[in-house]
C-alpha cells in the first residue's frame, strides 16, 4: 500500500503514525500551574535528544478543539517539568491520567498517585517511580495549528532520580530491573522484560 499524507485526515495520519512508530517510550510528565495545581499526563512522542547538554523532548499536541493542553500551558508559564518513567506496576495509574481532565483537576489526586518532592524544580515528581528526570525548558517549538497541532518541548535535565533497588552491591545499574513499558498502536503496550543483546561491530580498519 502507498499513502500520500496530503490525502489523509489528521486522525488518519495519527493512526498510521502510532501503529508504525513502535514501540514508543512513555514520558509521564508532571507540571504545575502558576496557581499551584499539579498536572500529570503521559506522552509517547518522547525521546532523548543528546547528552551534551542532556536534553529530552516530548510533544504535547493540541486538543480536539485546537487548544494547548494543560501540560504545554504550564511549561510555558514556569519552564519546568519532570519526566517520570513508567513501569508496568504503574500502568493503570498512568492510563488514568490520560483522561481529559479540566485545568482545575490535580491528576495526582484523581489517579491516586503520591507526590514526591523534586530537588531542583518546583514541580512534584511521582514518588514511587523507579526513575525520573527533573527538567527546565530549553526550547518550545510550535510546529502546527488547530486540532492535533504539533508542539515540541525540549528540556534540559537538571536532576536524576534512580531507585536504589536498580543497582547491585557494586553500584552497577541493573537496566533489566527498570521494567519500563512502551506504547504501541490502539490500546496496546509493550514490555521491556524480553530482551536480546547485540555487540557493536568493530571499527573498520582504516577509518578515523
Amino acid at each position: 500500500m502507498q499513502l500520500d499524507p496530503q490525502e489523509l485526515s489528521v486522525r488518519e495520519l495519527y493512526g498510521w503514525m502510532v501503529q508504525l512508530i513502535t514501540p514508543r517510550p512513555i514520558a509521564w510528565v508532571s507540571t504545575q500551574s502558576n496557581n499551584g495545581i499539579s498536572n500529570l499526563a503521559p506522552y509517547s512522542f518522547f525521546n532523548g535528544v543528546g547528552a551534551n547538554p542532556p536534553l529530552v523532548m516530548f510533544c504535547p499536541a493540541n486538543n480536539r478543539m485546537g487548544q494547548a493542553k494543560d501540560t504545554l500551558q504550564n511549561v510555558k508559564q514556569n519552564g519546568q517539568f519532570v519526566v517520570n518513567m513508567v513501569t508496568e506496576a504503574m500502568a493503570e495509574q498512568m492510563n488514568q491520567t490520560a483522561a481529559e481532565y479540566g485545568p482545575d483537576t490535580d491528576e495526582f489526586l484523581a489517579a491516586g498517585v503520591t507526590k514526591g518532592v523534586s530537588a531542583k524544580v518546583q514541580v512534584p515528581r511521582v514518588e514511587n517511580c523507579k526513575a525520573a528526570m527533573e527538567c527546565r525548558v530549553h526550547q518550545i517549538l510550535e510546529l502546527g495549528q488547530g486540532p492535533g497541532g504539533a508542539n515540541l518541548v525540549i528540556g534540559q535535565i537538571v536532576w536524576l532520580h534512580v531507585a536504589a533497588d536498580l543497582f547491585d552491591k557494586e553500584d552497577q545499574f541493573l537496566a533489566e530491573e527498570l521494567d519500563t513499558i512502551g506504547r504501541l498502536g490502539g490500546n496496546s503496550y509493550s514490555r521491556t522484560s524480553n530482551r536480546f543483546a547485540l555487540e557493536r561491530p568493530p571499527r573498520p580498519s582504516g577509518s578515523e
